[in-house]
């Protein structure tokens, strides 16, 4: 993970330096692929503190189910843990309206080798059919804030 730096001081709620337009406090999701498919993996941070929240993987998958899970992933955990008063930000436009239809609309192959994230992207759907999304997931603007924070660090 990166170093965290000093916060602007016009930012009190977080110890990242965070652009203004972003609301704190927040989780940033973010996923990894090598290849397409490959070896994905994905993760969570804590906009506030900087902290990693959860990491997965990696698992023969593609990068946009990466994206879908992760964020299943954090409004699953945010639900568990009482957490109401966080926003979730991906930087991911097809997970976010994924997540929104409550289907991964994946094309990747089903075999034996994918057939455990298969497994994983069904209890995802599952969840989301059967329990009220309250959290808003919000779009990562990268052109105009950088790079979410939850990203890996390989491009």
């Amino acid at each position: 993970m990166k170093s965290l730096q000093n916060p602007p001081s016009y930012r009190t709620d977080t110890v990242l330096p965070l652009p203004a337009a972003v609301r704190c406090p927040s989780w940033a999701v973010d996923a990894a692929c090598s290849g397409n498919p490959g070896p994905m993996e994905y993760q969570c941070i804590d906009l506030q503190t900087g902290a990693q929240v959860f990491h997965f993987g990696p698992v023969q998958g593609t990068n946009n189910i990466g994206e879908f899970l992760a964020i299943v992933h954090a409004l699953a955990l945010m639900e568990k843990q009482g957490i109401t008063d966080k926003v979730i930000y991906s930087d991911s436009y097809n997970a976010i309206l994924w997540v929104s239809k409550k289907r991964c609309k994946t094309t990747l192959v089903r075999n034996a080798r994918t057939e455990q994230l298969y497994q994983i992207i069904q209890r995802a759907e599952t969840w989301l059919k059967t329990h009220p999304v309250s959290v808003p997931v919000i779009k990562w603007e990268t052109k105009e804030w950088g790079e979410i924070p939850a990203d890996f660090g390989r491009k």
